[in-house]
């Protein structure tokens, strides 16, 4: 039995259609904002609600849409899940040998000012992760080293997801932006121009948000020479990059330039008070009071190195997953000649699974009339979850602990995430059936109804695909031909509609379910997703409406930014 897509399947009518549509979004924002589920009943209960109204409201077949939420879920799991615990897993390998006392000890040599740490790690080393990987590891790492530097779970969290907001349109060698180019027809290296002169103004400015948040306006002004070290080398290197080189760099260079300039720049400058959490304030009038010193340690260059090798290697290995052609090799799916490759690829092929869904593969026919293909994608070796269990088992002779201690802490890893990996697998079951059922594209059709307005609600588009689908390459899959077939109708260039996806999707990202899911998992704060939730919320839309602007301008005033 096969079911055709129907956006107006309620009441003969697009409207109506898509305020049926909204009902599970607006479920999943009241369980975790007012009524502060835990994130797994939250999740579960959000793809109840999407399979009912999918079968009910939009006619398709219940075991064609239980399917749809299986495909999700598996691919929850895999690979969404499979990153999440092995970066955790690599974090605690450090924490139980130790390392992880002397990269505290490396960053605060460095500054002990919070304000500076959060820059470094969770924007400039988060930027980095991102480019190399994306997928949810670069909050889930640099959240659980926040956490290890003395941050509070919730804001580390908090942070990382905001600070996220600048690389996420170039992540994992540029992908999102690539992705568009099929459906479209519109060279990605044009539109990773237009990206490219839109993200930088938002890049810029999310080092001086992400310390106003911490700490208000005042402190943030009293490190405003580090903050502007930060962003305009990230926000200058972005555009550089994104305009001369392509997509697939910014994330990378940005990030390297902004990590080493502000590094180099805390040697020379320091801010006139340093900043520290309230908790060690009060901490430190103590030891005051007592007249005794805190326990300092002095570590060697070869202790610090060794220390962050764990890091130093994974960043090595999931840039290694990232390049196009060893990608290519990791899955199976290599043609060339090169002999290293070539025997990559055989490994690759091997496990690498992609069996037809039953009762789904080709089963629904899209809006255009074709059917859609539906497998359960599982590629064991390119997966970016495994590149980090590879740099675990090179952590465990660096560390020097136990194959049984290893063993033990993989298990404990498992256990402590199984409740974060069924709401991983949930939502992302859900964001399946919300596109197979056509919940998703009505409600992008209704936005693309706006006609003049479009400009500025282009972004909004973006922004939805990525809170349902966890992914900015998702969303612009999801709405790329539809973005330049409106953009085109209405006069609007439609390489500034696809960058306005993408640019917008990124602010989706800190409130995509999978996203806090990860987040949470990474600083243990499983089961309190709702108060990351409402923590990133109104950061989430007060960005995206940055964006809408940058537009809606963009389209109106400042026409000439567009290449």
């Amino acid at each position: 039995m096969t079911f055709t897509q129907n956006f107006t399947v309620v009441g003969d009518n697009l409207a109506s259609t898509a305020i049926v549509a909204l009902i599970p979004i607006l479920y999943f924002f009241w369980a975790l904002a007012i009524k502060r589920m835990k994130g797994y009943i939250a999740g579960l209960t959000t793809l109840i609600i999407a399979l009912v109204l999918a079968v009910f409201a939009f006619k398709m077949p219940a075991v064609t849409a239980v399917m749809s939420a299986t495909q999700g879920a598996v691919y929850g799991v895999l690979p969404i899940g499979w990153i999440i615990i092995t970066s955790v897993f690599l974090y605690k390998l450090t924490v139980k040998t130790g390392q992880f006392n002397i990269i505290r000890s490396s960053v605060l040599s460095i500054t002990e000012d919070r304000r500076i740490q959060a820059l470094l790690v969770a924007f400039s080393f988060g930027a980095f992760l991102e480019g190399a990987a994306g997928f949810g590891a670069p909050v889930a790492i640099s959240a659980a080293l926040l956490v290890g530097l003395g941050f509070s779970p919730l804001y580390a969290a908090g942070l990382c997801l905001i600070a996220n907001t600048a690389p996420v349109a170039f992540g994992a060698i540029g992908i999102p932006i690539i992705a568009m180019e099929g459906p479209t027809g519109i060279p990605a290296t044009e539109i990773s121009k237009m990206v490219g002169r839109q993200l930088p103004f938002l890049s810029v400015f999310i080092p001086f948000y992400l310390v106003v948040i911490m700490t208000g306006f005042k402190k943030a002004f009293e490190v405003m020479p580090a903050i502007l070290v930060s962003g305009l080398s990230f926000a200058i290197t972005q555009y550089l990059s994104s305009n001369f080189l392509g997509p697939e760099l910014p994330d990378i260079l940005s990030a390297l330039v902004s990590l080493f300039a502000l590094a180099i720049f805390m040697k020379f400058w320091k801010p006139k008070n340093i900043y520290r959490f309230s908790a060690e304030q009060e901490m430190a009038a103590t030891v005051t009071a007592n007249k005794s010193k805190p326990e300092r340690h002095t570590y060697s260059s070869g202790q610090i190195f060794k220390a962050w090798s764990p890091f130093l290697i994974l960043t090595g290995f999931i840039t290694v997953w990232g390049v196009p052609t060893v990608k290519l090799a990791l899955t199976g799916n290599y043609e060339g000649a090169n002999i290293v490759l070539k025997t990559i690829n055989s490994l690759g092929y091997a496990l690498t699974f992609k069996p037809e869904v039953p009762w789904l593969h080709n089963k629904i026919i899209d809006a255009s009339g074709e059917p859609i293909a539906a497998v359960y994608k599982l590629e064991i070796i390119g997966a970016a979850g495994t590149a980090i269990l590879l740099a675990a088992i090179v952590t465990k002779f660096i560390v020097q602990i136990s194959w049984r201690d290893w063993a033990v802490t993989l298990g404990e890893t498992i256990n402590e995430l199984k409740y974060p990996i069924i709401t991983i697998a949930a939502v992302v079951g859900y964001a399946y059936v919300t596109n197979a059922s056509g919940m998703s594209t009505t409600l992008g059709m209704v936005l693309a109804k706006t006609g003049e307005l479009f400009a500025f609600f282009a972004p909004v588009l973006g922004w939805l695909g990525v809170f349902i689908t966890g992914s900015d390459t998702s969303a612009n899959l999801l709405f790329a031909k539809l973005q330049q077939v409106t953009s085109t109708s209405i006069g609007m260039d439609p390489v500034l509609a696809l960058a306005a996806n993408s640019s917008g999707g990124v602010t989706g990202k800190m409130i995509s379910p999978q996203s806090i899911a990860v987040a949470c998992a990474a600083v243990g704060l499983a089961g309190k997703e709702s108060d990351l939730f409402r923590f990133t919320i109104k950061h989430s839309l007060f960005l995206l409406l940055l964006i809408c602007i940058i537009t809606f301008l963009q389209n109106n005033v400042l026409a000439w930014m567009i290449p």
